[in-house]
């Protein structure tokens, strides 16, 4: 059997990529590059270049190479954006995501692990999130996975597939062997923004709000290490191969750095300060977003292992490091 990744030429699905090939899985990666990058799919990985909302293409691919499994992380991700052109990320996250399943359950896929976000729980008043919070997401970003993980629900109970959806909360890091990481030019992570600022690639780092409730005024969020989570879906995909049933799991830490926090541990790996400059909230930013894992580590066994906000930075600033060097 072979899986089928697509945004496999993306930060976390290149990662999934690596991971799985050690593994010994059989790999196929569909990305239309528009934000990935071809140079970080593995060699060893069958690349189809391409859109998800292609079926004719998709079912060939499921078809000619056996796929029993679809890692699904292709789509569009910057909140503000999805605030200014709310249809592309309903076509983008939610419309083509339904051609996708389509194409899957057609051609008799078994398994679907999906690339949800803590942006479908929006604005919580709980001091860390559980998958049975409500669901009120804030911005259209969130929206539009959140009315994917409905299709999937309604896809599963109707057909053969099962599914997990994955909800993550700020992936940051890159892969500890130096073979993969961040590499979007414009990404909007502060943590590759502020390793970005460290080496000099930019000018300053923006603060964008100073006056939330939190402890130091600036916007509190759990920070996973991308390494960290490509093992939560390996353990998604034994799962699902094992006949665990669907079910969704939050992806985090279950505690939290503000933006000065992350910026500081960026200045002490790179030994000097950062220019930092202050700007109003964006628009669908909640204060603070943090994460109850405890779901993800008694059903699934999850063991993080790259768990701190050094660790996190360290490999994000070595992979600047790298990419400023080529």
């Amino acid at each position: 059997m072979t899986v089928l990744i697509t945004g496999g030429a993306g930060y976390i699905g290149s990662h999934m990529a690596l991971a799985l090939l050690e593994r010994g899985e059989d790999v196929c990666v569909l990305d239309n590059i528009s934000t990935g990058i071809r140079s970080l799919v593995p060699d060893a990985a069958h690349f189809f270049q391409g859109d998800i909302a292609n079926q004719e293409l998709v079912q060939w691919i499921l078809a000619d190479h056996d796929i029993d499994t679809v890692l699904h992380f292709a789509g569009s991700t910057v909140v503000p954006d999805s605030v200014e052109n709310p249809l592309l990320y309903y076509e983008n996250n939610t419309s083509k995501t339904r051609h996708l399943l389509e194409a899957c359950v057609r051609s008799g896929v078994k398994h679907f692990i999906f690339s949800s976000t803590a942006a479908i729980y929006g604005a919580s008043h709980e001091a860390v999130i559980g998958e049975d919070a409500a669901k009120s997401p804030a911005n259209p970003y969130g929206r539009s996975k959140l009315m994917t993980e409905w299709m999937l629900q309604d896809t599963a109970r109707a057909t053969g597939l099962d599914y997990i959806a994955l909800r993550y909360f700020n992936v940051a890091g890159a892969d500890p062997l130096g073979r993969s990481g961040q590499s979007t030019p414009k990404a909007s992570h502060l943590v590759k923004r502020a390793c970005q600022a460290a080496l000099g690639l930019l000018p300053y780092i923006g603060i964008f709000g100073v006056d939330y409730e939190t402890p130091d005024g600036t916007g509190v969020r759990d920070y996973i290490h991308v390494s960290d989570l490509v093992a939560a879906h390996a353990l998604a995909l034994g799962h699902l191969r094992s006949g665990g049933v669907s079910g969704a799991f939050n992806c985090g830490y279950g505690h939290g750095f503000s933006v000065r926090e992350v910026i500081g541990a960026v200045e002490n790996a790179a030994g000097h300060r950062l220019a930092v400059r202050e700007f109003p909230r964006r628009a669908g930013d909640p204060p603070i977003v943090v994460a109850d894992p405890t779901r993800l580590k008694t059903q699934l066994g999850w063991i993080p292992l790259h768990e701190t906000l050094e660790k996190i930075v360290g490999d994000a600033l070595a992979w600047e490091r790298r990419l400023s060097a080529a």
